[in-house]
C-alpha cells in the first residue's frame, strides 16, 4: 500500500525516468520529474521547426518487453503506428539489409579476399581456445572476435572516425555492450563450433532481428514520451520542463536526499523529497551533489566522458530519398541517415520528406557548429549517395545533445565504479538510464530500468 505523502523525485525525463514516474504514480505515490528539456523525451523525442517534426536520431519502439510494449500501446492508442523493420548498409559497393547475413558477405567480397577473411576468423578463433586471453582494449577484443584482416577491414577505421578514438583506446567493454555483432560472421563461427572451435571470452552486442515490428507515430518520436508525460500527469504526477538540476541536497547527518533544487525560467526552485531517482549524466550528478562527494569521486566523474552528437535534420523536396527506414554509412561525413516519412511520419508540404543525417562531433566544433564547410560536406556525400542534391535542401536544422553516447575509454570501468559506489552510500539515491547507468540499453531496456528504479524506491518507502 503506497504512502501519498512520501514524494520521489525523479531527475530526467527520458524513457528510462518518465517509465519510472509511469510505475510510481500509478502505484499511487507522489512524483515530480524534472527535465532540463522543453518537452520529455531527452534524446528519444522531437523537435518542432517551421511545422515540422525532426527526430533527435532513430528512435522506435521495440515489442520484445511484452508488459512495456503492451502498456505504450494503451497510453499512444491510434497515434501509434506499426512499422516494419527495414534498416539498411551501404556496404562494398552496395546496399544490404541491417545487419549483414551470409550472403550478403558472400556477395559484397570477392572469393579470394573472403578467404583471407575466413581464415583470419578461424586462427583467431583458434588461438583464443588454445591459449585463452582476457583482451585489454577495444581492438583486441574485436581481434578475437572477427580476427585481424576482418578487424583491419571493417572496425578500425569506421571506429575511430566514429568516436575520435583509436580502437586500442577504448575498454573492451565497449565491444560487449555496443559493437553490433555481424550475423554473417556469426553464421562462419556456428560452422566453426561444430568442429569444437567455440568463442571463448568476448561477446558482441545481438544484433536487432532482420523481421520484427517497430512502433512510430504521425509526429515523429515525440509522441510516446508526451503520452507517457500525460499519463503521469493524469495520476497526479508532476512534469517540469525547462529544469536544470543544480543541487542535490543531502542532509550530513541521516546521509540521505532531502531535496532537489532546479532552475527553471531564470527562477531558482527547491523540491523536497524521500526518494530520488536519478537518469541525468552520473558524473553530473556527482558534481551537483551538496555536500560534494569525495575528492576521488569528482576526479572520476572529470574522467567520465560523453561523445556529443549533432543531428542534421532537412527538409527535402523530394516525395521520398531512400528505399528503407535508415541507412548506415562507413565512410561519409554521417553515419546514418533515416527518413521518417517512409515509418509515417507527417511532412508539409506532403509532396516533400524529411531527413535525419547523424554525426558525432565535439562541443563547438564544425559539426557542432553546422559551419558552411561541413555543410557542404554533408550535401556532398548525400548527393553521391543519390539521396538528394544540395538543391533539393530546403531547411537544414541542427539538433544537438552533449551527452549523445557514452564513451567506453580504456580504464573506465573503475571510474564509474568509485561514482556508482558513492551513489550506493546513499540510502535514498539511485541512477538508471543510458546517462545515469553510463550504458546503452534500447528504449524498452531503458523503460525495465525506470521499472525497476520505482519498485526499488516503493520497496524502501515501505519498509
Amino acid at each position: 500500500m503506497s504512502d501519498s505523502s512520501k514524494h520521489i523525485a525523479v531527475l530526467g525525463g527520458g524513457p528510462c525516468g518518465l517509465y519510472a514516474a509511469r510505475v510510481l504514480t500509478r502505484a499511487g505515490y507522489a512524483v515530480t520529474v524534472l527535465d532540463k528539456g522543453d518537452r520529455p523525451g531527452g534524446l528519444a523525442t522531437s523537435h518542432l521547426r517551421n511545422g515540422n517534426w525532426y527526430d533527435m536520431g532513430c528512435h522506435m519502439l521495440h515489442e520484445f518487453d511484452k508488459e512495456i510494449y503492451e502498456d505504450i500501446m494503451e497510453m499512444m492508442g491510434e497515434e501509434s503506428i506499426p512499422v516494419q523493420l527495414d534498416a539498411k548498409i551501404r556496404w562494398a559497393g552496395s546496399f544490404y539489409r541491417y545487419p549483414l547475413q551470409p550472403k550478403d558477405m558472400l556477395r559484397g567480397i570477392d572469393f579470394f579476399t573472403l578467404c583471407y577473411y575466413v581464415l583470419g576468423l578461424f586462427a583467431a578463433q583458434l588461438r583464443s581456445n588454445l591459449v585463452p586471453w582476457v583482451p585489454k582494449n577495444s581492438e583486441e577484443a574485436l581481434i578475437m572476435l572477427y580476427g585481424h584482416p576482418l578487424y583491419e577491414f571493417f572496425f578500425k577505421d569506421f571506429t575511430h572516425r566514429y568516436w575520435g578514438i583509436h580502437p586500442s583506446e577504448l575498454s573492451a567493454t565497449f565491444v560487449t555492450q555496443k559493437m553490433p555483432r555481424l550475423s554473417a560472421v556469426d553464421m562462419i563461427k556456428k560452422w566453426l563450433a561444430k568442429v569444437g572451435i567455440k568463442d571463448r571470452n568476448v561477446r558482441a552486442v545481438d544484433s536487432a532481428l532482420l523481421e520484427e515490428t517497430l512502433h512510430y507515430s504521425r509526429t515523429g518520436a515525440e509522441s510516446m514520451p508526451r503520452c507517457i508525460a500525460k499519463a503521469v500527469e493524469a495520476k497526479g504526477g508532476n512534469v517540469i520542463q525547462n529544469a536544470e538540476v543544480t543541487r542535490i541536497v543531502i542532509d550530513e547527518v541521516t546521509h540521505r536526499v532531502k531535496a532537489v533544487r532546479y532552475r527553471q525560467n531564470g527562477e531558482d526552485l527547491e523540491l523536497a523529497c524521500d526518494e530520488c531517482i536519478s537518469t541525468i549524466p552520473i558524473p553530473h550528478l556527482a558534481q551537483r551533489a551538496d555536500p560534494l562527494p569525495p575528492e576521488e569521486v569528482l576526479v572520476a566523474a572529470r574522467e567520465i566522458r560523453y561523445k556529443p552528437i549533432a543531428i542534421y535534420g532537412l527538409l527535402v523536396n523530394k516525395p521520398k530519398c531512400i528505399d528503407a527506414l535508415y541507412i548506415y554509412y562507413r565512410d561519409r561525413a554521417f553515419h546514418r541517415v533515416g527518413e521518417p516519412k517512409n515509418a509515417g511520419l507527417k511532412v508539409e508540404p506532403p509532396d516533400h520528406s524529411i531527413l535525419i543525417v547523424e554525426t558525432t562531433c565535439e562541443i563547438g566544433d564544425e559539426k557542432w557548429q553546422g559551419t558552411d564547410e561541413i555543410k557542404e560536406r554533408i550535401f556532398s556525400d548525400l548527393e553521391a549517395e543519390n539521396i538528394c542534391t544540395r538543391d533539393d535542401v530546403v531547411q537544414v536544422n541542427i539538433l544537438h545533445s552533449e551527452n549523445g553516447y557514452p564513451i567506453f575509454a580504456l580504464g573506465f570501468e573503475p571510474q564509474l565504479e568509485k561514482i556508482k559506489s558513492w551513489v550506493k552510500s546513499i540510502p535514498n539515491l539511485q541512477t538508471a538510464g543510458r546517462q545515469g547507468a553510463f550504458t546503452y540499453p534500447n528504449m524498452h531496456s531503458a523503460m525495465r530500468m525506470g521499472a525497476r528504479a520505482a519498485e526499488a524506491a516503493m520497496a524502501r518507502l515501505r519498509s
